[in-house]
């Protein structure tokens, strides 16, 4: 008799457990292809930065791995996703496709697209709920409405009946007795190679499913009692799940259950607080699911009109070189820049020195940290980088100048993490500040008003 394979199309979800696409398939019984494609070239899909290149190439050595241990492996195919997933398709005579939803318009779109044309050909096409907790639909105001503001977002979602618990990992996947021919990962070069920058991330980071699982587990039992102290850059009291998340190495659903699980109890009164970020994130994606232009299009429309200096490139290479003078921003964007992450107090710092102490438009900042971050999300990136600017969603008053000098004095008072990653900082060789402070927030100010004047709907 012959088979008609199930084809498993990932995205952001390259795991095995708690996957519902490939649950799926291997439920229905047939032969197995798991699919990835790199989809650089349709148009609206967002190329990955450097950083998260890096990161796809080793978590999807993992997952080739983890799937080669249940019995099959990764086929791997370059091109435009609704070109290549139907010559898949074709190729295998499949009979039904299953991935996991994504939510920025065109990955949506073309997801939609595919669906319909699957089914019209008479396949199974399903889609599933795999990589947010509470999809955004489902989380509304009570006029039908997206939320602005997190809040009472955060509230809804707790009103909402509990999040799924995880799905086991299959026991066994079984390919095809012919798999698809697959690209040689080499040839894709995710890699840097002319210079090779990513010693950094190769100290700091172990992509892949096993490796963030147990990052998870050793949070749950270790830092999750710290997680008061996440503001102070040198404490080792944050999670590091981000980029674990992003490429969905670990589920949210995984990591809302391990918080509600047994847990030491110094960390349980903490675990709703790691929670409640957790949601931010779906905060965001709630955000540029009614947003899609997110990344280039201010939320807050007066801020179209924001009057941005006009500065030297000189100076915005300072900035992402770490060379401004002032000791909290070069230390995080050395961080960025060799670890590929930034504490989130320090990205918060280091994007108000340049949104509002050098008056550069959020979106040149927004573009440097999704070339340098390994947790570079279409939606956290940029809906972070507008709360900063103050004109996101339920963002920081413009007003809100963060001092850098004076963040640096509450939050790394003994200057720990400063001497981590500028250690020049007691010597003569260090620079003075780049710009005045106190000089360039008035300036920010009055910018700001200029905006205001000329948008009376502006708050």
């Amino acid at each position: 008799m012959t088979s008609s394979p199930s084809v498993v199309w990932l995205r952001d979800d390259l795991r095995v457990a708690d996957n519902p696409a490939l649950v799926a398939a291997v439920d229905r019984g047939e032969p197995v292809v798991v699919l990835v494609v790199l989809d650089d070239e349709t148009p609206g899909i967002r190329p990955l930065g450097g950083a998260a290149r890096w990161w796809l190439h080793h978590s999807l050595v993992a997952l080739d791995g983890a799937l080669r241990e249940l019995g099959a492996g990764l086929t791997l195919r370059r091109g435009p996703a609704a070109e290549v997933l139907p010559a898949v398709v074709a190729e295998v005579g499949a009979g039904a496709v299953y991935w996991n939803r994504r939510y920025g318009k065109v990955p949506r779109d073309t997801d939609a697209a595919l669906k319909t044309a699957l089914r019209d050909e008479g396949l199974v096409a399903e889609s599933f709920q795999a990589n947010l907790l509470f999809e955004p639909w489902t989380v509304q105001t009570g006029q039908g409405q997206p939320f602005k503001v997190f809040t009472p977002f955060w509230r809804a979602c707790l009103d909402r009946p509990e999040p799924r618990h995880p799905l086991d990992a299959p026991d066994a996947v079984r390919p095809p007795e012919a798999p698809p021919a697959s690209d040689d990962l080499d040839a894709w070069q995710l890699l840097p190679t002319s210079p090779d920058w990513a010693a950094g991330l190769r100290e700091t980071w172990t992509p892949g499913e096993a490796a963030a699982l147990d990052a998870l587990e050793e949070f749950a039992t270790g830092h999750l009692a710290d997680y008061g102290e996440r503001d102070f850059p040198a404490q080792e009291a944050t999670s590091r799940m981000s980029p674990r998340l992003r490429f969905g190495e670990v589920s949210p659903f995984q990591i809302w259950h391990r918080m509600r699980g047994d847990l030491p109890p110094a960390s349980r009164e903490r675990a709703q607080s790691f929670l409640r970020e957790v949601v931010w994130r779906e905060f965001n994606h709630t955000i540029l699911f009614s947003s899609p232009d997110l990344a280039t299009v201010s939320y807050r429309p007066e801020f179209e009109a924001f009057p941005w200096a006009d500065v030297p490139e000189s100076e915005i290479d300072a900035w992402r070189q770490g060379r401004t003078g002032v000791p909290l921003v070069d230390a995080g964007m050395r961080q960025l820049w060799t670890t590929g992450w930034m504490h989130n107090r320090v990205r918060m710092v280091t994007a108000s020195f340049l949104i509002k102490n050098l008056l550069v438009d959020w979106r040149v900042g927004e573009q440097w940290f999704w070339d340098t971050l390994v947790d570079a999300d279409e939606a956290n990136n940029p809906a972070n980088w507008q709360w900063t600017a103050g004109s996101g969603a339920d963002a920081a008053p413009y007003f809100r100048v963060f001092n850098p000098v004076l963040q640096g004095e509450k939050f790394d008072k003994e200057r720990n993490y400063v001497r981590a990653w500028v250690p020049e900082i007691d010597t003569d060789d260090y620079p003075e500040p780049m710009v005045d402070l106190k000089e360039s927030r008035r300036r920010a100010l009055d910018a700001y008003e200029t905006m205001r004047r000329a948008s009376p709907a502006s708050p």
